[in-house]
């Protein structure tokens, strides 16, 4: 996907880039992948807001994307690589030899015309999903389960591979992209390859508009403010007194744990990704 840049005409067009969507071979949705998206601006079901910085943005349609992969043994050819506003990365409309159409992450060098399978007697072949347990240690993967038959929660961002390095006993030892070791059980399934759109993060968006077309409002630091909003206002000029970075309730937002150590997921980080040695 290569990125295009535009002639510097106005002050914003100087640093804005796009990507050139030459990738793209169709437009529209398959309508019976797609379904209405509604917006909540950050708020939950009584109004109260919950999360800053969310609101607007342009409308979308929500793409149903097969994280699964379930239907084992029957091939499928790429019908088209599209779009979706959803997600950095692109999506691949797959159409099985049974006549069901589904979405997938597209990965890196399928096209249109390809053909995919999944199932744990699936070759060891681009867009394939399996079990980690059939496929060869070293393999570059994604769209990685972390309970079987969950569905893909890893590794499904834009230019994001993980790498399987061994497997040992019940599960296997997987790299993430973060460079973090972690232990997934072996029967999960994961997808071969990498995942499509590799040169997303180096977009920019040049203004402020595209960022408020994607839904992220205006970001206020603290010492802006006044006093009575944040912990971190009031005062003259750029004064900061003596408080740490926090956030608008009083959290340390540096060096500050937020992860619960009692999480049952913890034992199976084997190497953090700060590479400080093995966690508990």
């Amino acid at each position: 996907m290569p990125v295009k840049s535009y002639r510097p005409y106005t002050p914003s067009r100087r640093y804005m880039q796009m990507a050139d969507f030459s990738d793209i071979t169709k437009t529209e949705p398959e309508r019976k992948l797609a379904k209405g998206l509604r917006k909540h601006g950050g708020r939950n079901n009584t109004g109260m807001l919950m999360v800053r910085h969310h609101g607007g943005g342009h409308r979308r349609r929500y793409r149903l994307i097969d994280f699964k992969r379930e239907k084992y043994g029957v091939p499928a050819k790429v019908s088209a690589i599209e779009y979706d506003p959803n997600r950095n990365a692109r999506i691949a409309l797959l159409v099985y030899a049974d006549g069901d159409k589904r979405y997938i992450p597209a990965p890196l060098g399928l096209g249109v015309g390809d053909s995919v399978v999944s199932g744990p007697k699936s070759e060891i072949k681009l867009g394939n999903a399996l079990p980690m347990t059939n496929i060869p240690d070293g393999t570059f993967i994604h769209a990685i389960e972390m309970i079987p038959g969950k569905g893909a929660q890893f590794v499904r961002a834009a230019g994001t591979q993980a790498q399987l390095m061994a497997k040992e006993g019940n599960y296997a030892l997987i790299k993430m992209p973060s460079g973090e070791l972690r232990k997934v059980l072996k029967d999960c399934m994961a997808t071969i390859g990498q995942v499509g759109n590799i040169e997303h993060n180096t977009i920019n968006l040049g203004k402020a508009g595209r960022k408020r077309h994607i839904g992220v409002k205006p970001t206020v630091r603290g010492a802006a403010m006044n006093a009575c909003d944040h912990p971190l206002g009031g005062g003259r000029g750029h004064s900061k007194g003596n408080n740490v970075p926090r956030s608008p309730w009083n959290q340390p937002s540096k060096g500050f744990k937020t992860r619960t150590k009692s999480k049952i997921w913890s034992w199976m980080i084997v190497q953090d990704r700060r590479k400080t040695g093995a966690t508990a």
